[in-house]
């Protein structure tokens, strides 16, 4: 099945359902069990991260480039450098997104191709190697 418009930022409802995906992703962050180490990386307030993550993917999703005009080139992993990013906090970031996005009503070929895009990404964040024995 084709999608019906024209980029993914399209698909997810503009800056508008953009802004909406990330809120119930940082909602999730915030408030789910299942995100506590990732919710440890983050400072006393997501504002900050709410915005941050609303510019990068409405860019990233194919709309206005309001991230790069307000930061410059992502550089992502460079940015998050700072933060001990292994496999939990990747996973539980993955846990969020995964979520919010079944619950923002997408078509399931949307949904899957959002994720197949957005899991090697934020596998590529990851900083820390665990001691695995």
């Amino acid at each position: 099945m084709p999608i019906p418009t024209d980029t993914l930022f399209e698909a997810l409802g503009g800056a508008d359902g953009v802004r909406a995906l990330v809120d119930r992703f940082y909602d999730l962050v915030e408030s789910d069990p299942e995100a506590a180490n990732l919710r440890r990386l983050h400072g006393p307030s997501l504002a900050s991260a709410r915005e941050k993550l609303t510019l990068y993917l409405t860019g990233w999703t194919g709309g206005p480039p309001v991230y790069v005009q307000r930061y410059g080139h992502p550089m992502l992993r460079a940015r998050h450098l700072p933060f001990a990013i292994g496999v939990t906090e990747r996973n539980e970031w993955l846990w969020c997104m995964e979520r919010a996005l079944q619950e923002h009503g997408l078509p399931d070929e949307i949904r899957e191709f959002l994720l197949t895009k957005l899991r090697p990404l934020a596998d590529h964040m990851r900083n820390r190697v665990e001691d695995t024995g």
